[in-house]
């Protein structure tokens, strides 16, 4: 498989939790990257690291509006585009929902049509929520899915679908080279306190101490991919040679209910938090695992974090980052999230593990 060494790349949400991740492993491989984001969720502190690296340029722009011209000049000669510029957080998704369905559509337009310029391939990060509150179980991409297009999520669901349409009429029209990942729940560091999703939630709910609040009944489940291995995938999706005909799921098939997943961060955590119940929120999916059979005849990829592991990583930054945790080393000896006295290290792809050993 080709890598991203000497490619200028453009990563349209890169200030965000998983769009940073994507420029430091494209870094890592040693290609060019241009970071594009509005700054509305993803925050310069996720970029701090890469702000002597040559290789590294942030533009700050919007996406639903027309593109700065340093992108546009045609003595850039972009050979890839990432789009992942829209928040996959449901509080921040629906607090603008208008802005969120024009960052789907226009943005996705407005990039399509730079890659239609530059000649550059196109990847368009989808989303699970695509396939809304599924009536078919584990989801594959022949899944046509059951959304709600009026409701307060349809900004997000019913804004990638539309993208997707966008992406594939472009390639039928214009001969666009493009790809589309149909992303499940991710995780890691670099999520935000305040994200909204379920384990950033209750993370920090039970380093705090606080009650943890899950909704409806907590038998809902939900199919959880670290984010090193998610973004292993989007760079296979994206340097596959040839084309690519449909969707692609992307995500950890080992399904978990909302439920277990609190009790497990409670003990690895040494925790004295209770478990409360909320209302479950409208269109809220009851289910949630992905078919990947696709993604891995295709680009030879599967997840390799185990859920365990992942999560030991994103308690150690969450405690890291917010000073929290303190409260709950209990006397049970829960001294550390890995058991092993130390925080547990955020876990980075290994050259091997990328395919290049």
């Amino acid at each position: 498989m080709s890598n991203s060494k000497g490619k200028l790349v453009l990563v349209a949400g890169g200030a965000g939790f998983l769009g940073s991740h994507l420029c430091d492993a494209l870094i890592t491989d040693g290609a060019r990257v241009i970071c594009l984001d509005n700054l509305r969720t993803g925050t310069l502190e996720n970029l701090q690291h890469l702000k002597r690296e040559p290789r590294f340029t942030l533009v700050e722009a919007d996406i639903c509006e027309p593109l700065p011209a340093a992108l546009t000049s045609r003595r850039r000669r972009i050979e890839a585009i990432f789009n992942l510029a829209c928040s996959a957080s449901p509080a921040h998704y629906q607090a603008d929902p208008v802005h969120t369905l024009l960052s789907s559509v226009l943005g996705s337009r407005n990039l399509l049509e730079l890659a239609e310029q530059t000649n550059a391939r196109f990847l368009l990060a989808s989303t699970s929520e695509v396939y809304g509150d599924p009536q078919v179980h584990p989801q594959t991409e022949r899944y046509w899915g059951n959304v709600n297009p009026t409701g307060p999520r349809a900004c997000y669901d019913e804004g990638k679908r539309a993208a997707e349409a966008l992406t594939y009429d472009f390639a039928r029209t214009r001969r666009t080279s493009v790809r589309v990942a149909r992303i499940f729940n991710t995780y890691g560091p670099r999520m935000r306190t305040d994200d909204g999703r379920v384990i950033s939630n209750i993370i920090c709910q039970a380093l705090a101490g606080r009650d943890i609040t899950i909704y409806g009944d907590g038998e809902q489940t939900r199919s959880f991919c670290y984010v090193v291995d998610l973004v292993e995938g989007l760079l296979r999706l994206m340097w596959l040679p040839g084309k690519v005909l449909g969707p692609v799921n992307l995500g950890n098939p080992a399904e978990v209910s909302v439920k277990e997943l609190a009790r497990r961060v409670i003990q690895m955590t040494g925790s004295t938090s209770r478990i409360t119940s909320q209302p479950l929120p409208i269109d809220d999916p009851r289910r949630r695992k992905p078919d990947i059979s696709l993604a891995r005849a295709l680009l030879g990829w599967s997840p390799k974090v185990s859920l365990n592991e992942g999560l030991a990583a994103t308690i150690a930054w969450f405690t890291k980052k917010e000073g929290l945790g303190s409260r709950q080393r209990s006397s049970r000896g829960v001294a550390s999230v890995d058991g092993t006295g130390q925080p547990a290290p955020m876990l980075v792809p290994s050259a091997a593990a990328r395919g290049r050993a």
